[in-house]
């Protein structure tokens, strides 16, 4: 029924929390799972080859001159997938129970609909900047670990049960890389857009020909996953007090893709969601 996707750059100790969760607090514990893990210099290819039978993983391995990155990594793995829906999962999550079956049954609750479905974030405050947007509870980095060393899983599976019962809600807005799909309509969107390899700013211009083919997105409060942060792209070595010198080199690239493609920049709306371009 659904085939989990993660793409990966050097972020094993984290991708190791990540593969663990799913297997054991997803409702379909036992789904097809396709790892991607792409010019890894961190060990990540050897854990998985040596750990590939252990949680069930389809492995693909890739060394490459011109890097896929998020967005092709992504595209890479749904050209495996098989089921009818595709999880698409960052390499830093941590999952709650039954995340993935609170995310299946908004189709169930609009089933003629095309769905690009997120769970609710919980991230710890990376960025200096404690207020939360829609969608995202921000806490303390010290509330339940913000590195993989010391991460209290126990206390979060606890938290998030409680959150998931007590609140009961949907947020109409999409979140970038993480999100459960038909394979039928991530085909028909034609995926993430090379052009934006190797990150940033893919998702804006996927959400956007989204909208305009009458995509539906759900945030639904009953999922609910714990986001490291950006573990891969802005603070690859846990190092809170300065952004990488990679993504200070590809988020203006970005932007400046995103502007020769569309003619203008992103305008959002009051979730936080693109809505068009100015």
């Amino acid at each position: 029924m659904i085939t989990t996707c993660i793409s990966t750059f050097n972020t094993l100790p984290y991708l190791k929390l990540a593969i663990q969760s799913v297997r054991k607090y997803s409702h379909f514990k036992n789904m097809p799972f396709v790892v991607h893990a792409e010019n890894c210099t961190d060990g990540t290819d050897e854990w998985l080859e040596q750990n590939k039978d252990r949680y069930n993983l389809e492995v693909y391995i890739e060394h490459n001159d011109t890097p896929r990155g998020i967005g092709g990594g992504m595209n890479f793995c749904a050209s495996k997938v098989k089921t009818e829906f595709i999880n698409f999962m960052h390499s830093d999550f941590f999952v709650s129970s039954d995340w993935d079956l609170n995310l299946y049954k908004v189709f169930e609750k609009y089933p003629n609909e095309k769905l690009w479905v997120n769970s609710h974030r919980m991230e710890p405050d990376m960025f200096n900047n404690p207020v939360g947007r829609p969608g995202t509870i921000i806490v303390p980095k010290d509330e339940f670990g913000e590195l993989h060393s010391n991460f209290n899983e126990e206390y979060f599976i606890e938290w998030a049960a409680q959150f998931t019962e007590l609140n009961d809600f949907e947020i109409p807005k999409g979140e970038g890389v993480s999100g459960l799909i038909r394979k039928s309509d991530w085909d028909f969107i034609g995926g993430n857009d090379d052009r934006f390899a190797p990150a940033w700013w893919e998702d804006f211009d996927l959400f956007l020909r989204m909208l305009q083919n009458g995509f539906r997105f759900v945030l639904p409060s009953k999922s609910l996953v714990y986001h490291f942060g950006a573990r891969s792209s802005h603070f690859p070595s846990d190092d809170f007090t300065r952004k990488s010198s990679r993504s200070m080199e590809l988020e203006p690239l970005g932007a400046k893709k995103f502007h020769e493609k569309w003619g203008g920049m992103p305008v959002f709306d009051n979730f936080g969601m693109i809505c068009g371009v100015r």
